[in-house]
């Protein structure tokens, strides 16, 4: 992707109080034990979602690398990149975006009330139209793939034919990949509501294993003798991957009792309910695929001095790979135990319990995500370098998606906390300030994506500073409207956390570039040199970070560190009992 989501999960701006959820009813993640307080409860909680997010983030990275080393940033890897990034967008604005917002509460409130048969009945009903209008959709997708290509990468067509026509190869290639996985979106959604959270976690860890694998065999292996290139092999391997992650969910579904049947009812008011529920959840998580597609067409137009119009588009999907994973770790793992406890607290009309406890979940975000912004700005050439650097990927290749990395950390922070505080004002039940937020980044971030590109020479790396600019806005916004609204949230206590936090990052961003200019200074910049710099300079970092901030005591830091040793003492302590 060239740009961040803007916000979590959309919600439906028109989605009135009535048409959601009982709160009391969401599935909560773990229960706090006795005598333990909340905030850990949500850490812990946060750290089981995260062992499927960190896999699903680190095989995300193989496929990266696989393709780094293969094709690097070429003309044949932008044209793949693009191609991949249409059927993406689509996914992310109907498969994971509206389809989910819109199916999941409906489905439970029917498994909730109705039963499990029409539970069964609706979810086999939701499965078929999604092959019948994706399936749709898919077609007309193929058809009108040149028109999409020119739509998002206008200037391939005069500056690249070659690049234009391949793109729009991969993309009819590519497209099944959308049904795919807007119906492994529709059995996660499903294997959720029946509190089953560990095999769909594991999902898209699937996705990126079988793609590669399937990519390599049918382009490099058996794609010699069947006519088929390299690189549309890769693109083959993508549909099969989404195959391998629906498949990978389908045992689960069917034990659980909902085996999908072939059904047609366009008057089945689940079905229709969900119709309504999807357009406003559209028209909200579109804000998103505009921006990804505005920074996409500016990405396309970018020529380099020494590429090109060549690598920009590649760079930047780079970078991005390597934003997944604190993202993914503190941002989305944090937002999904926190949302539980605080819809039972705006249940329970507790607004003091749901102060404390968003603002104890935004300063752990803040605690992890401040210093992996100024390592990741700091150590990305390392990284990239040690991951990425080798094949068709090049050192330039590597300083040019660093560049775009340290732009991108500089809104991790921004980003993660609007994974916590967009769900805020569903629990109490306000759809419409997250929307209008949505809405308006569209404008800035064109506004300054266009300002980074003609008054700067920043180049692709500008469009990751929009992106950074968009994160930061919609955080700062959605705090202010929510702090506004719910005045119980301690802010004073949180800004003092926040500037803790920050002081002490910046002295661990001072140790980290003495030690890393130290090494390099003394090994050069050669692989070894790039691994021994990561080896000594992250736990530095790390153990300077954790000193100062247990000094300058911050809150998050004990209850996080209490959260983290509990079930390693609980371990340790009844393997002692079981000895004596």
């Amino acid at each position: 992707m060239v740009v961040f989501e803007t916000l979590g999960d959309p919600i439906p701006a028109s989605m009135k109080e009535a048409d959601q959820p009982a709160l009391s009813s969401l599935p909560v993640t773990e229960e706090a034990e006795p005598g333990a307080s909340q905030q850990e409860s949500i850490v812990r909680s946060a750290g089981m979602v995260s062992a499927g997010v960190l896999l699903s983030r680190l095989s995300g990275l193989v496929r990266e690398t696989v393709m780094a080393r293969l094709f690097g940033a070429s003309m044949v890897y932008d044209a793949f990149s693009l191609g991949f990034r249409i059927p993406n967008l689509t996914r992310d604005l109907f498969a994971e975006g509206a389809l989910s917002a819109a199916f999941v509460p409906t489905f439970t409130e029917y498994l909730a009330t109705k039963g499990k048969k029409e539970a069964a009945e609706l979810s086999s009903l939701v499965g078929t139209a999604v092959v019948l209008v994706v399936g749709g959709f898919c077609v007309l997708g193929m058809v009108f793939s040149p028109q999409l290509v020119g739509l998002l990468a206008p200037g391939w067509a005069a500056a690249e034919p070659a690049k234009f026509q391949l793109a729009i190869e991969l993309t009819r290639r590519m497209f099944p990949f959308l049904l795919l996985v807007a119906l492994a979106a529709q059995a996660m959604g499903v294997l959720n509501a029946c509190n089953q959270f560990g095999v769909p976690a594991m999902s898209s860890t699937f996705f990126n294993l079988g793609s590669v694998a399937f990519g390599l065999l049918l382009g490099f292996v058996a794609g010699p003798r069947l006519g088929i290139t390299a690189i549309e092999g890769m693109a083959y391997g993508v549909v099969l991957g989404g195959l391998l992650q629906l498949l990978w969910q389908m045992p689960a579904l069917h034990r659980a009792g909902f085996g999908f049947r072939p059904r047609v009812d366009w008057s089945h008011p689940g079905l229709r309910h969900i119709f309504r529920l999807m357009g406003p959840a559209i028209l909200g998580n579109a804000a998103v695929q505009v921006n990804v597609m505005v920074n996409t067409i500016f990405a396309s137009t970018i020529v380099d001095p020494l590429r090109g119009v060549n690598g920009p588009v590649s760079w930047l999907q780079y970078a991005f790979r390597f934003m997944q994973l604190p993202l993914g770790l503190f941002g989305v793992a944090i937002a999904s135990a926190t949302l539980p406890a605080i819809s039972r607290s705006a249940a329970a009309k507790n607004l003091a319990e749901f102060g404390r406890t968003l603002s104890h979940s935004l300063g752990t975000v803040f605690l992890l995500t401040v210093p992996s912004s100024v390592g990741l700005a700091l150590l990305g050439e390392a990284m990239i370098g040690l991951i990425y650097e080798g094949g068709r990927f090049q050192a330039y290749d590597t300083r040019q998606t660093a560049l775009a990395l340290s732009c991108y950390a500089v809104g991790l922070a921004g980003y993660s906390a609007s994974k916590v505080l967009a769900p805020a004002f569903y629990a109490l039940g306000d759809a419409r300030v997250p929307a209008l937020v949505s809405l308006a980044s569209i404008v800035i971030n064109f506004l300054v994506a266009l300002s980074m590109l003609r008054l700067t020479e920043l180049g692709h790396a500008g469009l990751a500073v929009a992106t950074s600019v968009v994160a930061l806005f919609a955080a700062v916004t959605l705090y202010a409207v929510l702090r506004r609204r719910v005045r119980t949230i301690p802010g004073r206590r949180l800004a003092v956390s926040l500037s803790k936090i920050g002081l002490a990052a910046a002295v661990m961003g001072g140790a980290v570039a003495l030690s890393s200019h130290l090494i390099a200074g003394w090994l050069g910049e050669s692989r070894a040199a790039r691994l021994a710099d990561l080896a000594v300079s992250i736990p530095l970092g790390a153990a300077i970070f954790y000193g100062l901030c247990r000094v300058a005591r911050v809150e998050e830091l004990e209850a996080a560190a209490r959260a983290v040793s509990a079930p390693l003492l609980r371990v340790f302590g009844g393997a002692r009992a079981r000895i004596k």
